[in-house]
């Protein structure tokens, strides 16, 4: 099993040296997306980067990654500062299937329209991307950046892991303190789906060929199965260590789990034993699953890069 790594580059220098296209300041109050790398010659033109060229990193605690299969990128979720620091500087960054940088800052090249403060769990559904930031579940349209609905989450403090169905109901957990999972319709009515056991401290969150709602727990090493209309628990399964972040399903059933306290990527097949396909991936987070190259997408939080594993056919 092969394991690469997009390690991070010193992309605030790079923006400094004007590698990124910026528009001047006060020149529009409206939201704008980031243009891919490039830089403005000695005439003043833009140029963008031509393709010998392959730049890796742009992240800040990257926490998710979710696979665009319309244009063939991935998507990272970027948390920002600590909000104490800093609050709103969460931003989202696009790269190349194969880990190089397409787009350093796609959503957060400006803040203008754009509130997006710690964004951590991600998924996308019919030309939506749906983002867990803290207490609201925000929404982005892929074909512009543009942020699109908010749904604010009453009584959430840690929004967390997230998975949408083809229908629009969103299902999102709260890590802590309280271990919750809420469920969201289209028109934003927020109920809780689970609560307490057997949550334990939830955080990755996907949706199975069946419709069924699948959680992971950081607090041990459970996979949780849930009825999506009754909650109620359909199955129990176990990866190979506990600490859980990432869940990815692939459509003949077999889940990978990633573990951001220790480091391992499980594997559970239908009717065979878990095992370790990956293992030493600092603080794994919440991985995304590249379907047209077949490779897992794990985001590595406070280590600023982002591995990939490539799946055996």
């Amino acid at each position: 099993m092969k394991v690469t790594f997009a390690l991070s580059a010193c992309v605030w220098m790079l923006a400094t040296c004007g590698a990124f296209a910026q528009a001047p300041a006060g020149a529009s109050n409206e939201f704008q997306a980031g243009q891919p790398l490039g830089s403005v010659n000695e005439a003043g033109q833009f140029v963008k980067m031509t393709s010998n060229v392959k730049v890796y990193g742009s992240f800040r605690f990257a926490e998710s990654c979710t696979y665009d299969p319309g244009r063939n990128l991935i998507v990272v979720m970027n948390a920002g500062v600590p909000q104490a620091q800093e609050p709103n500087d969460g931003y989202v960054s696009l790269l190349n299937p194969d880990g190089s940088v397409h787009t350093a800052k796609w959503i957060g090249a400006t803040r203008d329209g754009l509130t997006l403060n710690h964004p951590l769990g991600s998924a996308i559904q019919n030309g939506v991307l749906y983002a867990a930031d803290i207490d609201v579940v925000r929404t982005f349209y892929l074909a512009t950046g543009k942020p699109g609905r908010a749904y604010p989450v009453e009584g959430a403090t840690f929004l967390n892991g997230i998975a949408v169905t083809k229908e629009g109901t969103i299902f999102v957990s709260n890590t802590r303190p309280e271990s919750r999972v809420y469920k969201i319709t289209r028109d934003g009515v927020v109920t809780t789906f689970v609560e307490g056991e057997p949550l334990v401290s939830p955080n990755g969150v996907a949706i199975d060929q069946e419709g069924h709602v699948v959680v992971v727990n950081v607090g041990n090493n459970a996979l949780l199965t849930f009825d999506p209309a009754s909650a109620r628990l359909i199955r129990t399964e176990h990866s190979a260590e506990g600490g859980n972040d990432g869940l990815v399903i692939l459509p003949d059933g077999t889940k990978y789990v990633s573990s951001v306290r220790f480091g391992s990527i499980s594997e559970i097949r239908p009717g065979q034993p878990v095992k370790v396909i990956a293992a030493g991936i600092p603080s794994a987070a919440s991985m995304g699953y590249d379907s047209k190259q077949k490779q897992l997408i794990i985001p590595m939080n406070n280590n600023n890069a982002v591995a990939f594993v490539k799946l055996e056919d």
